[in-house]
Order: C-alpha cells, then sequence, then structure tokens
C-alpha cells in the first residue's frame, strides 16, 4: 500500500506525467476501497470501486492480458488516441507486478507508430505472447514495433507519426 502511495505521490509530483490521470487509475484498482477512498471522489462508494475494480475480470493479471490485447489491436487499426493511455496502463500494471526491468524497457523503448514499441518491450518482458490475429497483422505489427510504417509501402493512415 504504501508503495502505490509513493508511486502516486510520484506521478503528481512530475508535471505532465500522467496528465490524463490513466496511470492513477490503475495504481488506484490495486488498492482496496479503504485505502482509496481519500483519492476518490465522493460520489464513488465501496459497492462501486468493487464492481469497477479490474473490469468484470476480478483479477489484475487477467484483466492487463486482456488490456494488451486491445492494445495490439488499437496499434493495428491506427487508433492513436487509445495508444497513450495503453502505454501509461500498462507500464503500471508491469511496476505492479513488479516487474520494474519491463518498465524500464518500456521507458527506453521509442513511442512511434501508436507506441508499439512500448507494448511490445511490455509483452516480450513479462514472457506474454500477442495474440494477433492473422500472418498479415503479426507482419504489420512486428514493422510497427520496429518503429516502421505498417505497410513497406507506405500507410495512408499516418503511422508514420
Amino acid at each position: 500500500m504504501y508503495e502505490i502511495g509513493n508511486r502516486l505521490e510520484a506521478l503528481r509530483d512530475v508535471p505532465g506525467r500522467d496528465p490524463f490521470g490513466f496511470r492513477r487509475e490503475i495504481l488506484l484498482q490495486a488498492l482496496s476501497y479503504e485505502d482509496a477512498r481519500l483519492l476518490l471522489p465522493d460520489w464513488v462508494d465501496a459497492r462501486l470501486f468493487d464492481h469497477q475494480r479490474w473490469g468484470w475480470r476480478r483479477d489484475p493479471e487477467v484483466y492487463a492480458r486482456s488490456y494488451l490485447w486491445s492494445a495490439v489491436h488499437d496499434i493495428l487499426t491506427h487508433r492513436r488516441r487509445w495508444a497513450s493511455r495503453s502505454v501509461d496502463q500498462l507500464t503500471e500494471l508491469a511496476w505492479l507486478f513488479g516487474h520494474d526491468d519491463v518498465v524500464a524497457a518500456m521507458d527506453a523503448a521509442p513511442y512511434p507508430i501508436h507506441g508499439a514499441p512500448k507494448i511490445a518491450a511490455f509483452a516480450d518482458g513479462l514472457g506474454w505472447p500477442l495474440e494477433i490475429i492473422g500472418d498479415a497483422n503479426r507482419r504489420r505489427f512486428a514493422r510497427m514495433a520496429a518503429g516502421q510504417p505498417c505497410d513497406p509501402n507506405g500507410c495512408r493512415y499516418g503511422c508514420q507519426d
């Protein structure tokens, strides 16, 4: 509990580190309602908090595996807006799982191509195979994780950004 509190403080103390609260959202789910209640809005009661915790999965690892699949899907479909959320939340999940090495690898990986290199670092670091359906999508994600556009002939959706 104290480690999570310290991490929440650290996020608050670094401007721009968690501008939308995505990291904070994951860390709060790792706390009990009693430990989190002072950090929650008044309208969130214990029942709502427990119901929303880790989604319907009730387990942080199951949640993380599902979220990883969703992140890969968002990258492959060029959903830029969700990419930063995925990177932030998977970083905090790696930290919660005690994998500082994975957090360091994610921090060291470049961000381009919707965060694909960072998401790949998460999956590789935890030894979780990426569930990508279809050879073409596997090749596209591998290119994106290497910092290249999804299509060797150029991408019309802007994955060069």
